[in-house]
């Protein structure tokens, strides 16, 4: 598992966005996909909106996509691997990059063919407590037609990354504007954010 800590660490000290292809085992990733679709299939997931609880506006002209959020009062036994898995992890990287995390959120994200969202910054206006965003996608087999990539803007280079099974990315939250293009297929991953409240 430091491994792909490592992984993540290093790829965005070089560039500024970590990724690690296999942040997420297939076995992890295929039951957290099922909790997802078993949650879209009763009508629980919501409208995803822009701005937190304060300034929360909603526009599907600039995102489309539907979101759940995750909660270990819920007690379900994958998602509390997951939050073990987020939580050794910023132990790591409390350790190695001094970096004072103390909290995260995660929700469920849930792109329906045809969705998509719009250039954006991940840390609010009116609240900075967001550090660093991290993403793991939860879509196996995903082709290049398929679409839906995550498009990183930087200043030099621009960055699209595919949105396959097991991979996470990792960046500061208040530094790069990003956006998710249009998806051509149903596609899943768990989106969140490490706080420093």
């Amino acid at each position: 598992m430091k491994n792909n800590f490592e992984a993540l660490i290093a790829s965005y000290i070089e560039n500024k966005v970590g990724i690690s292809e296999n942040f997420l085992s297939d076995d992890l990733a295929n039951n957290l996909k099922q909790n997802l679709l078993a949650l879209q299939q009763k009508s629980l997931l919501i409208e995803a909106g822009t701005g937190n609880s304060e300034l929360i506006s909603y526009d599907s002209a600039v995102r489309s996509d539907s979101i759940y959020w995750l909660d270990k009062k819920n007690n379900n036994s994958f998602e509390n691997d997951f939050f073990k898995q987020i939580e050794d992890f910023i132990i790591y990287l409390n350790q190695s990059c001094y970096t004072g995390i103390t909290g995260y959120e995660f929700r469920y994200s849930f792109y329906e063919k045809g969705d998509f969202y719009l250039k954006h910054l991940d840390q609010f206006k009116n609240n900075p407590s967001r550090k660093y965003s991290m993403i793991s996608y939860l879509n196996s087999n995903w082709q290049s037609s398929d679409g839906g990539e995550l498009l990183i803007h930087q200043p030099n280079n621009n960055q699209k990354i595919t949105p396959t099974q097991g991979k996470t990315v990792f960046f500061k939250s208040n530094e790069l504007v990003h956006e998710v293009l249009v998806t051509h297929n149903t596609r899943m991953s768990i989106t969140g954010w490490l706080k420093c409240d």
